[in-house]
This record gives structure tokens, C-alpha cells and sequence, in this order.
């Protein structure tokens, strides 16, 4: 298989130590996907492997799975509006995360690596540390050293070994990639192209359930598999456009008529991307960043920041900003309704309690909140 730079569309052999254009500097995403075939789709495990034909992987990769993907639908009201929530925090590290990962180590495997690295904030990190310690390759992870203790916990109960670095969540890339000319495989979860092989498949589930194929109950009537809204957290934007990228091969197959309104959300402490959305740039906005306890998202420059605000942009989406005091009413919202998660995943119902969307409504609640407990 191949790699395509996304900027400047040169193409490479996939190999282990190819992260990044070497022409450019772009990010790589993998050349001649698949298109999304209803026929393809598998019925054995319940896990996104059911999508493997659809899947950019190395030829003869065998999945490293431990059930990540279908995750719940579930309806409820939050402040007098009916919203879908897709429960990825129930993923087998408690994040998201755990869809990429899942195709990230599966390529590593295959081309038979023994020791790689990534940096997080903390639960890409402990999703890499999971799927690395299944699949028996040995882990490192640079994490910021004021991360969320549970999560620092989490990242080294696995067996991987965790280097604390002392400042900004970007201290930690710079970090990585001097250790990585040094000879460690960086298999950074924001740069690999496979992440968002794996965070596509929220989309084609969303499909699923919207259309009653599997776990519909939540289903609206006569839906015709995409919602109005999907609402998500916008970091490093990772199943925003994961999303959206699984939508649009929905429509190019023909199965849904349009690709719903893309909403990301950040906080008012790192708001790239909403500003960038407020002053009609195309790029990320310049920003000062502050603390915020919506850590998982606090990044000043998304690697992928273009894609998303064209995502946007198309889909006649936005990009909303949310303050710590909204953020907190929110989870607290949440818990009510019997959904307890991370301040991070709580970003998304700050926002809808704000704005108040009319239509078919779904938000991804990201991470558990048992890594970040009240």
C-alpha cells in the first residue's frame, strides 16, 4: 500500500518510519481508499473490523481488536432537546481513541515492530499503551507531566513506559520527534494516516443504527441513515473528520442524501479552530492559550486544521467555543441522564445547551469519565 501527502499529493510506499511528507512537511493520509460497500460488510465480531474491506491496511494485516467500535446510540433530553448520544467512551481503553489505534497497531504489527511511541494529553496515549501491550509491542508515550493523574495511571498500568514532560501539550511532540531521529518509531495517533482509517467507521455505524440495520433503537422514524448534526470535540479533530470523511463515502455509495452539519467544539482556554471559523480563515487562528479543564483538546494548532474548517465550511457546519463554568453544568447535566464522562466529552453538551439545534441530533460523548473523576 501506499501514503498520499495531502498537500503536495506525492506518494510513497506505507512503511513504519513514513509519518510525514518528506517533501513537504504535509500529513499523509492513505492513497486509493476503499469505497464503502453494504455487501462488504462483515457480521462475525462486533467490533469495526465488520468494515474491513473498507479499511486502508497493509495487505494480510490481521486486525489487533479487542472489540473496539459499535458502540451505543442512546437517546435522551437534555435541556428540553432530544439528542442521540454515541457512547465511545464504552471503548475498550475508555475513549474514542481505541478506533484508530485499533488499525494503527494492527499495520505496526504486521510489518513487525517490537517498540513505538506516542505523545497524548492522555487517552490516545492510554489507548496506544492498551493496544500495544495486546498486540505485544513494547510502548512509550510522552505525556505532559500536569495530564490527568488517572490517565498517567492508566498509560503505565498497561506495562508501557511513560516520559513526563514539564510544559505545554505541545513540549511533548517536540519531545518525541527528537527521540525519534533517533531511531524510535513515531506512531503518532495525529499524524498516522491509519487513525483515521479506524475513525471513519463511526460514520458507517451511525448508518447502521440510523437505519435500523443494527442497534436502530434510537432510530427516528423514517431516517435515511445520516443525521442533521454530528456534534464532537475538536482537538487534533481526529473523529470530527473521521466522521465526516465516513459520511462522505456514505454519499458517494449513494446511501444518504446529504452529509449532516458538522459541529466541533472546543474551549474558550484553546479555540483554534473557532476562531479561525469566527474570522472566515481558512487556517487555524493565532491563539493565547489558557488552562482549561477540557485538557484532551487543548492544542493550539490541529495538524489537520485545513480539512477541518473546509469540513465545516462545505457542510455548513461551526465551530463553537465553550467556558469551564459551561462545561461543568454540563457534565453535571450528563450524569443526570446516566452518561458520566470526562470534561473533554462534556464539551459537546455545553455547546447544544447553548444553541439549541432543531433536527436529528448526534453528539459523541468521547471519553469515560472515570479518567478525570469529579
Amino acid at each position: 500500500m501506499d501514503f498520499e501527502c495531502s498537500v503536495c499529493h506525492a506518494v510513497v510506499p506505507a512503511s513504519p518510519c513514513v509519518w510525514r511528507c518528506a517533501s513537504c512537511g504535509g500529513v499523509l493520509d492513505v492513497a486509493r481508499r476503499a469505497a464503502f460497500a453494504p455487501d462488504l460488510i462483515e457480521t462475525r465480531g462486533p467490533s469495526l473490523w465488520r468494515y474491513r474491506a473498507m479499511i486502508g491496511v497493509p495487505d494480510g494485516a490481521v486486525p489487533v481488536s479487542m472489540g473496539e467500535g459499535l458502540t451505543p446510540l442512546v437517546a435522551t433530553n437534555l435541556g428540553g432537546t432530544r439528542v442521540l448520544f454515541k457512547l465511545e467512551y464504552l471503548a475498550p481503553s475508555g475513549a474514542f481513541k481505541d478506533r484508530g489505534t485499533s488499525v494503527l497497531i494492527s499495520a505496526l504489527k504486521h510489518w513487525g515492530v517490537q517498540r513505538a511511541a506516542d505523545d497524548s494529553s492522555g487517552n490516545a496515549g492510554a489507548s496506544f499503551a492498551a493496544y500495544a501491550a495486546h498486540a505485544e509491542i513494547a510502548a512509550e508515550v510522552y505525556a505532559p507531566a500536569h495530564a490527568s493523574p488517572a490517565k498517567l495511571a492508566q498509560i503505565e498500568i498497561y506495562g508501557a513506559t511513560l516520559r513526563r514532560i514539564e510544559g505545554v501539550r505541545e513540549k511533548t511532540t517536540e519531545a518525541l520527534e527528537a527521540a525519534t531521529a533517533a531511531g524510535l518509531v513515531y506512531a503518532s495517533h495525529a499524524w498516522s494516516p491509519f487513525t483515521l482509517e479506524g475513525t471513519k467507521t463511526v460514520a458507517y455505524e451511525l448508518w447502521e443504527q440510523l437505519t435500523g440495520r443494527v442497534g436502530g433503537a434510537a432510530a427516528p422514524a423514517r431516517s435515511n441513515g445520516a443525521p442533521d448534526y454530528f456534534v464532537s470535540p475538536i482537538g487534533q479533530g481526529s473523529l470530527f473528520l473521521g466522521a465526516y470523511r465516513g459520511f462522505k463515502d456514505l454519499a458517494a455509495a449513494g446511501l444518504i442524501g446529504r452529509l449532516p452539519r458538522m459541529i466541533g467544539v472546543q474551549s474558550t482556554g484553546c479555540p483554534p479552530i473557532a476562531e479561525a471559523v469566527r474570522q472566515g480563515r481558512d487556517r487555524a487562528a493565532g491563539i493565547e492559550k489558557r488552562q482549561s479543564i477540557a485538557e484532551g483538546i487543548a492544542l493550539a494548532r490541529p495538524i489537520r486544521d485545513a480539512e477541518i474548517l473546509r469540513a465545516i465550511q462545505e457542510t455548513g457546519g461551526d465551530a463553537i467555543a465553550v467556558s469551564d463554568d459551561e462545561i461543568r453544568a454540563a457534565r453535571g447535566a450528563l450524569a443526570r441522564v446516566g452518561l458520566y464522562v470526562e470534561p473533554t466529552s462534556a464539551v459537546v453538551a455545553a455547546a447544544l445547551l447553548r444553541i439549541r439545534l432543531q433536527g436529528t441530533i448526534v453528539a459523541a460523548l468521547t471519553g469515560s469519565g472515570l479518567k478525570s473523576p469529579a
